[in-house]
């Protein structure tokens, strides 16, 4: 008796999982999704890469392929202003975070929602990266002013508020719908 009604009870939790009303867990592509795409350039012009956001299942995915980069490891962001204006892309504003957190994903009280891991680019310039950051919506990455993709000289030390110590912007894109 004991063995049939925990196999009720299992069946009947599995049953009320299934109920759960999005029917996707966290990161799961979504058919109609909302995209915007950055193509990243230097402050003389130059081509190196293009950041994509992509709405999933609670949250945004962002992926980043990158090349003609220095190699070596690299702070990489989004950023709350869409504008990449050379020479040091300071119009893009600030680190992307609508929930007023600190900085960095070893911060017990962050990280901001446009805290990204560390870009680590090989010596033949190309690197990748790919995250989901849960709860961030489109509506808030593409608000009025729009949001722009960033990748800093040095390393995030995924700590220290407000930037994480990465040191100046080498490249910037401003993220496009479609």
């Amino acid at each position: 008796m004991r063995i049939a009604t925990l196999a009720l009870l299992g069946a009947a939790t599995m049953g009320l999982s299934a109920c759960d009303k999005s029917g996707m867990d966290t990161g799961t592509p979504m058919a109609g999704g909302q995209r915007a795409t950055a193509m990243l350039q230097t402050a003389t012009g130059t081509d190196v890469g293009r950041a994509t956001a992509t709405e999933v299942a609670g949250g945004i995915r962002f992926t980043l392929d990158a090349m003609a980069m220095p190699p070596g490891t690299h702070g990489a962001h989004i950023h709350m202003v869409g504008r990449c204006d050379a020479p040091d892309f300071t119009t893009a504003g600030g680190h992307w975070n609508p929930t007023g957190m600190k900085h960095g994903s070893m911060n017990p009280q962050g990280p901001h929602e446009g805290d990204l891991p560390n870009l680590i680019i090989g010596t033949d310039g190309r690197g990748t990266l790919g995250i989901t950051i849960p709860g961030a919506t489109m509506a808030g990455l593409m608000d009025a002013d729009g949001s722009a993709f960033v990748v800093h000289a040095g390393p995030d030390d995924l700590m220290t508020d407000p930037a994480g110590n990465s040191g100046g912007r080498i490249a910037c894109g401003v993220f496009q719908a479609g």
